[in-house]
């Protein structure tokens, strides 16, 4: 019904484009201010402490499709890096085998994200087995006389 509101008073097919047009896309100096604000954002994008790995690729991924959508241009390369470049140094290790053993140019960010998921879930299943080992471990008591 906004919409309806919006342009029940043009004249013609143009004009109602128009308005529709600024309403949900913005004008230029818009469109300029909100890539901006963007990219400074991807620029300051940094993995979150306790942030999963599923969780840093929605946020990569919402910051990419916006700022794709506002004419901005990444390479597979580009991506990648800034993918690697704002993991925390407890991923590190994986980081430095990822760059030396693929041609970051070629490998697709979906790809890279599958990577560090199964990463990921590799050490949690180490963790869960320590802390079983440990559990196991503290159970034998000493006899008092």
């Amino acid at each position: 019904m906004d919409e309806f509101f919006r342009i029940s008073q043009c004249n013609s097919a143009k004009e109602m484009w128009e308005i529709l047009e600024v309403t949900h896309k913005g004008t230029n100096d818009v469109k300029r201010a909100r890539k901006h604000s963007l990219i400074q954002k991807y620029e300051l994008f940094r993995m979150q402490p306790e942030e999963s790995i599923v969780d840093v690729h929605k946020r990569f991924t919402h910051f990419v499709n916006h700022l794709t959508g506002l004419g901005k241009v990444f390479e597979k390369e580009e991506l990648n890096i800034k993918v690697l470049k704002c993991l925390d140094r407890s991923w590190q290790p994986k980081v430095i085998a990822i760059s030396k053993s693929r041609d970051l140019s070629k490998l697709s960010t979906a790809a890279l994200f599958g990577k560090l998921m199964e990463h990921e879930l590799e050490l949690k299943r180490l963790k869960e087995q320590e802390t079983l080992e440990r559990k196991t471990k503290g159970l034998a008591l000493k006899k008092s006389v």
